[in-house]
């Protein structure tokens, strides 16, 4: 009988990035974070984190994603969505550490718009974007060069969506284009098209294909023959130089891992449960759920949706579970009955990676004069993203 021999299995590099041990410099997901987090079962962290926020004072100023959990929420000067948040980071010039509660791509974003002396932290590095990360400057660099082949190069504008990482935005900046919301996407394609002749002129829409699709398509008329989704991990992204060439819209084989999830099936299980349930989804969802939906708008959008509501509607909301869940407990008082539009509970696992114990190690580090996980965007990369971000605030 023949022993068996052990197994050499050694870890991926995705399962060590999961794990948050490892770094891939071409990827947003982070490291291990050193230093040891307080255990999630101590009864004394809010104590801990309001002590350590209190001692900083007017030095730090915390900043929280819509995604975020409660915990992390209460202890926020501010919440928003990514761009908002940025732009508020950028208008504290005298906020000496801006602790940013979301993910990579969001930090970098603040970094590349607050001042030199100030510095951006993110209370743990491997909070990162699955949709940011389906993009490297290295899939962009060889999509262009793919472009270039096709002779449409100097026809194609990017538009990048605000969900990306420093050098995707970067890239944007210094091939001429621009970054956008979910809430000004369609203001973002205008300014675009209207850079060459409107004729010929094309965008190449990066990383979200989903946000692009519905935004050229349901705001703007556009077909879906106009748009084609171009494949980074398929040779010339599995187009041919004349679907290339006829496509108006070139969209990103990207998505959001939470958005993504919502279904056909989903919109039409909730309209048979909840008879006369208002349907509101985020532009990040699929195609075929953006059309059956009620309505569809931007994390703004949708909480500004809710307040306007009538007593006694019904709402079903296709977005990630922490807002829709702060949400619904916000209007109960108000009989608004407002649930998950999927029936499976669905968090975005990176933005739940910023939990209390990671937001309690970070004050209390940098109270006690320790920075700690600090998110820097080298100045070259900066300085192009910049040019990008800068032309979506001129935008009309």
């Amino acid at each position: 009988m023949t022993t068996a021999q052990p197994l050499d299995v050694q870890p991926t590099p995705l399962a060590l990035l999961l794990l948050g041990r490892e770094a891939d410099p071409r990827s947003e997901r982070g490291v291990e974070c050193p230093g040891d987090l307080p255990a999630p079962s101590d009864p004394d962290l809010v104590e801990r984190a309001r002590a350590a926020k209190a001692k900083l004072g007017d030095k730090v100023f915390v900043l929280g994603h819509h995604y975020q959990r409660d915990e992390v929420i209460e202890f926020a000067d501010v919440t928003g969505d990514s761009f908002k948040l940025a732009r508020d980071a950028a208008a504290r010039p005298d906020a000496e550490y801006i602790v940013f509660c979301g993910v990579h791509f969001m930090a970098e974003s603040a970094d590349i718009l607050t001042g030199d002396d100030q510095q951006v932290v993110l209370p743990d590095l491997a909070a990162g974007c699955s949709m940011a990360d389906m993009a490297t400057a290295e899939q962009v660099a060889e999509c262009w060069d793919v472009l270039t082949e096709a002779g449409i190069a100097e026809q194609v504008v990017p538009v990048s969506y605000m969900n990306s990482s420093a050098d995707i935005k970067a890239f944007t900046g210094e091939h001429g284009g621009t970054i956008c919301t979910s809430s000004n996407a369609e203001r973002a394609l205008d300014w675009a098209f209207a850079q060459g002749d409107p004729a010929t002129s094309k965008v190449l829409f990066l990383p979200d294909q989903h946000l692009g699709r519905n935004t050229a398509v349901r705001d703007m008329g556009m077909s879906l023959e106009d748009c084609v989704v171009y494949n980074p991990h398929k040779p010339n992204g599995g187009l041919t130089t004349e679907q290339l060439q006829n496509a108006r819209m070139i969209l990103w084989r990207g998505h959001c891992s939470v958005h993504g999830r919502f279904s056909l099936e989903s919109v039409e299980d909730v309209r048979a449960r909840i008879p006369g349930v208002n349907v509101l989804v985020h532009p990040e969802c699929k195609h075929e759920v953006v059309e059956a939906a009620d309505y569809v708008g931007s994390t703004e959008y949708i909480i500004k949706a809710l307040e306007a509501a009538p007593a006694g509607s019904k709402w079903a909301i296709g977005t990630e579970l922490n807002l829709v869940r702060r949400l619904a407990n916000r209007f109960a008082d108000q009989d608004k009955e407002i649930v998950f539009l999927d029936k499976t509970v669905c968090f975005c696992s990176t933005m739940n990676r910023i939990d209390l114990p990671h937001l309690v190690w970070t004050l209390e580090s940098l109270a006690a004069g320790k920075t700690v996980n600090r998110i820097e965007v080298d100045p070259g990369t900066a300085a192009f993203a910049k040019l990008a971000l800068e032309r979506m605030l001129a935008l009309p």
